[in-house]
């Protein structure tokens, strides 16, 4: 990753007017100071970034990508800063950014430094620098601790999603030279374990089969909160309608039922038909309020549902209390099929139990090559599902 901002703007700047003289102008540096800085940039990046001709310095195909990614990463930093002073824009670094992130985080400059590795004190100098250069107040003292401001808030949001945009650049210039680099980042959220994730990653390492993948489960809030963040590249499962928030898109693939379940040997799979007090007699295992599957179930008991009820949002946990009990439990089919040698499926159709399943991503995410190969992958293996 370029260590420097300041690099950067020179780099964007020479690579839209491919002229030295000026790059030097617009940044207040030196000629020699523009070509020692690309130099730098890259030997960082391990590519040639531009050729030059008689005319000035043309961006080479690394530098197209490089500059592509940078230009991103920039202009959300300066979208953060536009109501700050343009001091910061000049001065911050990297290493203020990420003390910042920490810090806003944390709500703690002690606890910042232990994630980050640092004696408290450089963190707490690297976001004072920070906050002079912008001219605002980013932290609030309380008795408490510290209270981020809506500025450093609004500026460790764009910081994150800008270093996240550096790592894709590093992952788009490795692909030039055949190298496999970054990884992919994925909130699973459950019915996308139960055989859609999983067949797409080992149809995905067939082609590469050392590329790294990084699965986190998790609750949807959670998931949604490292999305937006830049924590994690895609959410994988049931999608919201409407969307709880415009900065997410999000790409339907397939439907997916949720269906009523217990253990083999139950005793309502005796029963001839099935019925609604039939249910209502049994205790349940539900997942949070929150959740499409709750929402499903809540409809469907109304205000007459099962007062003997335990609320989880593990999908094992609901397993073993099923298997080990007459509790009654709701899920997507598809988990149900993967669980069939435990549970069965109850013979009852729920009204409204078609859930849709898919991707969300970040608004104006930019996939790399090897993110877009995974991602039609998905959209492969997910037509083979429906």
């Amino acid at each position: 990753m370029p260590s420097s901002i300041r690099h950067l703007r020179m780099f964007l700047v020479l690579g839209e007017n491919n002229s030295v003289t000026r790059a030097a102008d617009k940044n207040n540096v030196s000629q020699p100071a523009v070509t020692q800085a690309m130099a730098k940039l890259s030997r960082e990046c391990g590519h040639e970034l531009f050729h030059r001709s008689p005319t000035g310095l043309f961006l080479t195909e690394a530098g197209k990508l490089l500059h592509y990614r940078s230009t991103r990463a920039i202009r959300m930093l300066d979208a953060a800063t536009s109501d700050m002073n343009r001091a910061i824009r000049a001065q911050a670094t990297w290493q203020q950014l990420t003390a910042l992130i920490a810090v806003t985080e944390t709500e703690n400059f002690t606890l910042a430094a232990r994630r980050l590795g640092l004696a408290q004190p450089t963190v707490h100098r690297s976001t004072t620098t920070l906050e002079e250069a912008a001219g605002t107040v980013f932290f609030q003292r309380t008795a408490h601790g510290l209270i981020s401001t809506r500025a450093a808030l609004q500026l460790a949001q764009a910081a994150r999603l800008a270093l996240a945009e550096l790592d894709q650049a590093e992952s788009d210039l490795a692909t030039l030279t055949g190298r496999e680099v970054g990884r992919i980042m994925i909130g699973a959220l459950p019915l996308s374990r139960s055989g859609w994730l999983p067949r797409a990653i080992l149809a995905f390492r067939q082609i590469k089969p050392r590329f790294p993948f990084h699965v986190i489960d998790g609750r949807y809030d959670e998931l949604l909160l490292e999305l937006r963040r830049g924590g994690i590249d895609m959410m994988l499962g049931a999608l919201r309608l409407p969307s709880p928030i415009e900065d997410i898109d999000q790409e339907r693939l397939f439907d997916d039922e949720v269906v009523i379940v217990a253990r083999r040997g139950h005793p309502v799979l005796d029963h001839p038909q099935v019925c609604f007090d039939d249910l209502k007699a049994y205790p349940w295992v539900v997942p949070r309020r929150t959740t499409p599957i709750r929402g499903i179930l809540d409809a469907y008991f109304s205000e007459q549902g099962p007062k003997d009820v335990v609320e989880t949002s593990s999908v094992i946990m609901m397993r073993e209390l099923l298997r080990e009990s007459d509790h009654l439990g709701g899920i997507s089919r598809m988990q149900a099929e993967v669980e069939r040698e435990v549970l069965a499926i109850v013979p009852v159709r729920l009204p409204n139990a078609m859930r849709p399943i898919g991707i969300t991503t970040r608004t104006g995410w930019e996939p790399t090559r090897a993110q877009t190969d995974f991602l039609n992958l998905l959209r492969l293996t997910a037509g083979n599902l429906a």
